[in-house]
């Protein structure tokens, strides 16, 4: 028994499934999950010693790869003054000011410890300015964990088969409409039928939880006129693209002005965090200022803020012009790897994160994901684990590639699909 099926079996006996997130698990793939004993660069190391090149990246986070040494020491230096204060703090007003700074559509920001408490604050803040109770999500779309979200998800939820969990009441789910992504005619109908009830509508501008599923054209600017016209709210959930895909996010890759925002991940620098703001108006209804409550014990801790501001400190043009030189190639290789062997594929990208879908059709919505050959998936993700490549493990999950991935890591990586292709 290696050292991972050992640590794995101790842990189920104790942590539900033997994990803290449910993907980790590897209920899609099959097989024990190494367990991770460090990380460095674009490299994940685990307890039996084996190395891997990394395209999980905490799941998003990792844009400047694994301890890099600036967030590592803003880190360390921060923790030597302090890590909660449970009271205001310099850090987290430098961080309010640099997501302010870059993204035109926020005027005030909230600063939260998940992407879940982001999101799930923005809506009841939707909820109480508009004095409606209805929201529309999309299928497939993950939002986090709180109940009201848990309906038609993807991510996790798709993974595992549960669409819906078991725990959140009619009551929670009764004013949760889903439409299919990339499709404004369900939204226009949703609307037509009950606008007067919809709060907001929270759309992930790329999806990222059905895998990568960019908007189709027009597709944001559609939900923009309906929203203004029906005087509901338009809720861009950032977490996963913020500050990824462009350096205002996607926002400002599209030109879009949602009137909130929810951020997380890569303004953490892999610490937990999460925030959400937009217009000075809806913000101020926020308690202290306003009657909306919403409170923290570690929101805006300080480790995390010194985490995020040394992480976005390191994204200036150059940087990303590297992601996209990187993501590039990696996406061109894995096609021509693909093509080579005679199967089809799709493959989609939007900046720094895509997915490889086994589909002989773009993917376009949940339906379409769900119809990829996740059993090739399996076969090829095993492949690759095996040549030392860790993909996410799960068909409906986006790649992310860091600032230290380069060319040999693009190179090792499509030599290994090349071979697990041909299994």
């Amino acid at each position: 028994m290696s050292e991972s099926e050992h640590i794995m079996a101790r842990a189920r006996e104790i942590i539900p499934g033997g994990v803290n997130s449910p993907v980790r698990a590897f209920k899609s793939v099959g097989g024990t999950p190494p367990v991770m004993a460090s990380a460095e660069g674009c490299t994940l190391t685990d307890v039996d010693g084996r190395r891997f090149v990394d395209y999980l990246g905490s799941w998003g986070p990792m844009i400047a790869g694994h301890a890099h040494p600036r967030v590592v020491a803003a880190i360390e230096e921060t923790a030597r003054k302090g890590t909660s204060f449970g009271a205001p703090a310099l850090l987290e007003l430098e961080l309010a000011e640099e997501i302010v700074r870059r993204v035109s559509s926020v005027e005030m920001v909230r600063m939260v410890n998940s992407g879940t408490e982001a999101t799930m604050s923005a809506i009841r803040l939707a909820r109480a300015a508009t004095h409606r109770d209805v929201i529309v999500k999309f299928a497939g779309a993950y939002h986090g964990h709180a109940d009201s979200f848990l309906i038609q998800a993807g991510s996790g939820a798709a993974t595992l088969g549960l669409p819906d969990s078991p725990g959140v009441t009619p009551g929670a789910a009764k004013d949760t409409r889903v439409a299919r992504y990339n499709d404004l005619d369900a939204v226009e109908g949703i609307f037509k039928k009950e606008g007067k009830k919809v709060a907001a509508v929270i759309v992930e501008p790329v999806a990222g939880n059905m895998g990568v599923v960019p908007p189709a054209p027009g597709f944001l600017q559609g939900l923009c006129v309906i929203c203004k016209k029906h005087d509901a709210l338009l809720i861009f959930d950032e977490v996963m693209t913020g500050f990824r895909v462009h350096p205002a996010g996607a926002q400002g890759l599209f030109g879009i002005r949602p009137d909130l925002t929810t951020f997380g991940k890569i303004i953490g620098g892999g610490l937990p965090v999460g925030a959400y703001g937009g217009r000075k108006d809806l913000m101020n209804m926020i308690a202290p200022a306003g009657p909306v409550y919403q409170a923290g014990t570690l929101s805006g801790n300080p480790l995390a803020m010194a985490a995020g501001l040394a992480t976005l400190s390191l994204l200036d043009d150059a940087a990303y012009g590297h992601l996209e030189r990187i993501s590039a190639a990696l996406v061109r290789g894995l096609a021509q790897a693909c093509h080579e062997a005679g199967i089809k594929a799709a493959l989609q990208r939007v900046g720094s994160m895509f997915t490889l879908f086994f589909s002989d059709k773009p993917v376009m919505n949940m339906e379409d994901a769900k119809a990829a050959d996740h059993q090739r998936f399996t076969s090829f993700f095993q492949g690759m684990l095996e040549r030392g490549v860790y993909l996410p493990p799960s068909g409906y999950e986006a790649w992310f590639v860091s600032l230290a991935h380069d060319d040999r890591a693009v190179e090792h990586t499509l030599e290994a699909a090349r071979q697990a292709l041909r299994l």
